[in-house]
Formats: structure tokens, C-alpha cells, sequence
């Protein structure tokens, strides 16, 4: 039976706490665009293009009908807009609109930015230990 190690608790306990950060700067960045975080995530996602609901709830852990509303509430905005999956008549694939491209890359940057301001005093060799050891951790969820 392993044992956790006072370490291992302040590595959890710091990556909590950095995603409890990361939430909290989405929400700030979010807010004066208009926007939920949640919403916010949803227009940052489609940046990548057009994506199907079943894939989105996937993406966005949240359930179907919860999409569904945001979508409606998007699409009243003209931010995002539904098209047909030409591969099944009941699908539909969400994309960006003009509108909602301009205001997803609005999301992205703010956060980026408040992200930059709170690293910007780390070496590049830190920044460089810090995005492989991520990615590493991203690598294996």
C-alpha cells in the first residue's frame, strides 16, 4: 500500500490551487466581455472549428441539455451559429460566427494576458521545466 508523502501533498495541494487560479481568471476576463466562463470556454473551443454537441458536452463536461441552452443563448447573440452535418440529418455542428470569432480570440488574449503578468519574472528555463512537466501531467489525463 503506497503512502502519501508530505510532497506529494504539496504538489495536489499546488495544483489545485493553481486551477482554483486559472478558474478564478477566467471568470474576471470573462465578465467584462459579456460573458459566463463557461460560455467563454465554449467560444474558445470552437476556435479549433466546428464541432458536434456530443463532442462539446464531452470537451465542456457538461450535459447535453446545458449545451443546448448555451447554444440558444449564443446563437440569439450571433456569436455562434448551427450547421448541418452533412454525414447525419438529426446532427448539427456549432461554429463561430464573425462576431464570435472576434470575441472568442477577445476571451483567449485576456486570459493569456493576466497568465503573462503572473509569470512574466520566471526564467526561461523555469517557464521551459513548467510547460514540459504540464504538458506531461496533460499528457496522461
Amino acid at each position: 500500500m503506497a503512502t502519501t508523502t508530505a510532497q506529494d501533498q504539496e504538489l495536489a495541494s499546488a495544483l489545485v490551487q493553481a486551477m482554483h487560479l486559472l478558474q478564478d481568471l477566467h471568470a474576471e476576463t470573462s465578465r467584462p466581455l459579456g460573458l459566463t466562463p463557461q460560455q467563454a470556454h465554449l467560444l474558445c473551443v470552437l476556435l479549433g472549428g466546428p464541432l458536434g454537441m456530443t463532442e462539446l458536452s464531452r470537451i465542456l463536461s457538461i450535459e447535453r441539455s446545458s449545451l443546448t441552452s448555451m447554444v440558444d443563448r449564443l446563437e440569439r447573440r450571433e456569436l455562434v451559429a448551427r450547421i448541418a452535418n452533412p454525414a447525419d440529418r438529426r446532427a448539427c455542428h456549432i461554429e463561430l460566427t464573425p462576431a464570435g470569432r472576434a470575441l472568442a480570440h477577445d476571451a483567449h488574449n485576456a486570459v493569456v494576458d493576466r497568465i503573462e503578468a503572473l509569470t512574466s519574472d520566471l526564467t526561461v528555463s523555469t517557464r521551459r521545466t513548467l510547460v514540459t512537466t504540464l504538458q506531461t501531467i496533460l499528457s496522461r489525463a
